[in-house]
């Protein structure tokens, strides 16, 4: 295609919103709802575990991480998408696409990467609980943030450097709520199928080994603890549960969407608003309705602050 002969793409159209008035009504009112409890949430658990000198241990300090990656990812493209559903016109500009596919990959590869960590200190404190205050120092864990975050820079740097680039000559039409990589690379006028190769090896394959590496990393630790503690396997199994819940809700989509990213799979707006939308809401929950730690220290914060008023 003689792409020198069309006119630049100055902005990109949106086509997955459902045409339905009465439904996008719906969906605002409900994605308004979720994000606004995510935002809380997740700001919640962060306060409370700065707040509450109790948990402050290699554990919390990561959740409150999480928490934090979590409400930015969802920030990334909720807050937009949100409007859009009030909009005649559902568009987003080339800049502005080109930011949220960086910040939705930066705060995904480094979530994708303190997932991992977190799977490492769950690792330590089962089954080398005596060592453990000394392995997961204060030390060890700023470097783990700070990798955490290297990682998911290098990760969005390696992909947008290639496609910021690509010349967009006319189709301008994203089957989606938002804009992501598989899709707005293929409205380019190019041959794309080496960077569909590198998307893959670089997103998908990465989230499946990382899943793959996750859920052995697990099963490993069960297996320890029942080999070395059988009696103590009820209590590691209810500790990892979250955890493997959690991952399971992160990288399921990622794998989906990304490991097949030029199929059907890339414009599924069912996948798209779980893994932006609902799994940033779900991951306080999950890790707040199934720990007393966390509970009782919510209520205490809470006391806290009607007893001051």
């Amino acid at each position: 295609m003689d792409y020198e002969n069309g006119s630049a793409v100055t902005e990109f159209i949106l086509v997955g919103f459902s045409r339905d008035w009465q439904l996008q009504i719906f969906f605002f009112v409900t994605f308004t709802l979720i994000y606004g409890a995510t935002v809380v949430g997740n700001i919640l658990i962060i306060v409370t575990v700065a707040a509450n000198s109790a948990l402050h241990s290699p554990m919390y300090f990561l959740l409150g991480n999480l928490s934090f990656l979590d409400m930015c990812l969802s920030t990334v493209t909720t807050p937009k998408m949100i409007t859009d559903l009030l909009a005649a016109h559902k568009s987003i500009s080339f800049q502005g696409c080109m930011v949220q596919m960086f910040f939705s990959h930066f705060f995904g590869g480094a979530e994708m990467t303190l997932l991992i960590v977190m799977a490492f200190d769950r690792y330590v404190a089962i089954c080398k609980p005596l060592h453990y205050r000394i392995i997961m120092s204060h030390r060890l864990l700023n470097r783990f943030i700070i990798l955490s975050w290297t990682i998911g820079f290098i990760h969005t740097m390696s992909q947008m450097a290639l496609t910021v680039n690509l010349p967009f000559c006319g189709h301008n039409i994203i089957n989606n709520i938002f804009c992501d990589l598989p899709l707005v690379i293929k409205l380019a006028c190019i041959e794309t199928y080496t960077l569909e190769l590198f998307v893959i090896a670089d997103s998908g394959l990465l989230s499946f080994i990382s899943f793959f590496l996750l859920l052995v990393s697990y099963t490993v630790i069960l297996l320890i603890v029942k080999h070395k503690s059988p009696g103590s396997l009820s209590k590691a199994l209810s500790t990892l549960s979250a955890h493997i819940i959690v991952v399971t809700l992160f990288f399921g989509p990622c794998i989906f969407i990304y490991a097949w990213p030029f199929g059907s799979f890339a414009s599924n707006t069912t996948l798209a608003v779980f893994y932006t939308v609902i799994t940033p809401l779900l991951n306080p929950i999950i890790y707040t309705l199934r720990n007393q730690e966390m509970k009782k220290a919510m209520r205490k914060l809470w006391n806290q602050q009607v007893s001051c008023r």
